[in-house]
C-alpha cells in the first residue's frame, strides 16, 4: 500500500486518480493494528500497571507507546505533551514509513525552529489508551494470550488522562510547560488542567468542547452501530478472521460518516461539484460522482492502519467527555483551571461548533492568551486544526512563549 498522510484524509480533499484506486487493490486485513512483533520504528514503550478505571474496572497492566523528540533538561522544565485527535497516534512529526502508517499529524508545527521547537522543548506524543497503535487496547493480548476485543473494558478521558499522567512519573516529568490538543486531544488537555492543575503550566485548547452535546453523541453512535452491523464483527471477535473477512465493510462506513463531520460543505461542494469519478457518467452510466470516490478510497485505506473495536473504544471515550460531570457544572470547572490557555475554533466546524469553544473561552480560569476565543477562519472544517499550520502555528507559539 502507498503510505498516507495522517488519517489518510487530512489534507485538502482532492479527486481521486484510477492510480490512487489502484492502491488499494487487495484485501484489508481483519484488523489494522499494530501488534506485538511489527516493526516498533520510532516507538517506545511504557510498561505500566494497576490503573483504576471509573467503571470501577482497572487494568492490572498496560502499555502506552511513546515518541519523543528534543531533549528533557535539567530542571525537567521544558516538557510539552502533545495530544492527538481520536485516529491520531504518537506520530505527532516525521514522516511515514512501513513502521509508522501515516505522516506526522502535526509534523508541519513540531521541529527543529517550528513552533513547537524542538531545539527547545522536550516534546512527548502518546497513542491513546485504548487505540490500536501500540498502547493497550481491545486488538491487545489478555493475560489469557487472546486479545481483548469486546471484552475490553469501557474507558473515559479522564482515564486515558490518567494513564499519560503514569507515563509521565516513568519520565521524570512532575510538571508540564505546556499540554497541546486538537478535538479529542484538547478534551484530554483540559481535563488534564482540572485533575491535576499543579502539573500543567499551560493548555492549548483547539477545536473541542467542554462536554459532548447529544448531538455528537448521536453522530457518534451511528457508526459504532455501522460498525456493529457489520456480519464480520462477530460481537468484536474476528481477529482471526482472514484478509477480506473483518468488519473492514462497517470500519469504512463509519470513517465515511466521520469525514463528512470533519469536512465542510462549502469545501466539499466547491472541489467536487457534480463532477463524475474518470468522466464515467453515474446517471444511469455505471459510473460514480467524484465525491463519492474521495470517500471510498480515504474510508478503505484506513482500514489498513485501524482496529474496529479500538475505533469503538475511542468514540465512546469521546461521548464520556464532560469536564462538569461530579463537579457541579461545566462552567464551575472550567474556572477552576489555573494554567494559561489559547482557546481555539474553526469557522467552518460542523462537529464541534464555534459556540462549544465560546464557552470555555468564556468560563476559563487562568489567564487566556489572546483575550478570548481565537479564530482559524478556513474552508477545511474541522480538519483545519490539522490543515491550518500556518495559522495555528503562531497561536501555539504565544501560548508557549508566555
Amino acid at each position: 500500500m502507498e503510505f498516507q498522510t495522517s488519517a489518510g484524509d487530512l489534507v485538502p480533499s482532492e479527486f481521486i486518480s484510477d492510480e490512487q484506486s489502484r492502491q488499494l487493490i487487495g484485501r484489508p486485513p481483519a484488523s489494522g493494528a499494530w501488534r506485538d512483533g511489527d516493526p516498533a520504528g520510532d516507538r517506545q514503550f511504557a510498561s505500566l500497571s494497576n490503573l483504576q478505571l471509573e467503571s470501577g474496572q482497572s487494568l492490572g497492566q498496560y502499555r502506552i507507546a511513546f515518541e519523543t523528540w528534543g531533549e528533557l533538561n535539567h530542571e525537567h522544565t521544558n516538557a510539552v505533551l502533545v495530544v492527538s485527535g481520536l485516529t491520531g497516534d504518537s506520530h505527532a512529526t516525521g514522516e511515514a514509513t512501513k513502521e509508522h502508517p501515516t505522516d506526522g499529524w502535526w509534523k508541519q508545527i513540531i521541529g527543529s525552529g517550528l513552533a513547537i521547537d524542538t531545539d527547545k522543548y522536550f516534546v512527548v506524543a502518546a497513542n491513546h489508551l485504548g487505540g490500536c497503535q501500540g498502547s493497550t487496547g481491545p486488538s491487545s493480548l489478555d493475560t489469557n494470550g487472546r486479545e481483548f476485543g469486546s471484552s475490553f473494558p469501557y474507558l473515559t478521558i479522564r482515564d486515558q488522562v490518567s494513564a499519560q499522567r503514569a507515563l509521565a512519573q516513568i519520565l521524570s516529568i512532575k510538571n508540564w510547560h505546556a499540554i497541546l490538543g486538537g478535538s479529542m486531544g484538547a478534551m484530554h488537555a483540559l481535563e488534564w488542567a482540572i485533575m491535576f492543575p499543579d502539573e500543567v503550566k499551560r493548555i492549548g485548547v483547539i477545536a473541542a468542547p467542554a462536554a459532548s452535546t447529544a448531538d455528537q453523541i448521536a453522530l457518534n453512535s451511528i457508526q459504532i452501530q455501522a460498525i456493529k452491523s457489520d456480519p464480520a464483527f462477530l460481537a468484536g471477535n474476528y481477529y482471526d478472521a482472514k484478509a477480506g473477512f473483518g468488519p473492514h465493510q462497517g470500519l469504512a462506513l463509519a470513517r465515511r460518516m466521520a469525514i463528512l463531520n470533519y469536512r465542510s460543505p462549502n469545501e466539499l461542494n466547491d472541489r467536487f461539484e457534480r463532477a463524475f469519478q474518470s468522466n464515467v457518467s453515474p446517471l444511469g452510466g455505471g459510473g460514480r460522482w467524484a465525491v463519492e470516490s474521495y470517500l471510498d478510497f480515504h474510508s478503505n485505506k484506513f482500514t489498513r492502519r485501524f482496529d474496529a473495536n479500538s475505533y469503538i473504544t475511542l468514540v465512546e471515550a469521546m461521548n464520556s467527555h464532560d469536564v462538569g460531570r461530579d463537579r457541579g457544572s461545566a462552567a464551575a470547572a472550567l474556572a477552576s483551571i489555573k494554567a494559561k490557555s489559547i482557546v481555539v475554533g474553526i469557522s467552518s466546524d460542523r462537529l464541534f461548533p464555534l459556540e462549544d469553544q465560546s464557552f470555555i473561552a468564556e468560563h476559563i480560569g487562568g489567564e487566556l492568551i489572546g483575550g478570548g476565543l481565537q479564530l482559524i477562519d478556513s474552508e477545511f472544517g474541522h480538519d483545519a486544526f490539522l490543515i491550518e499550520d500556518i495559522k495555528l502555528a503562531p497561536m501555539i507559539q504565544s501560548l508557549l512563549n508566555s
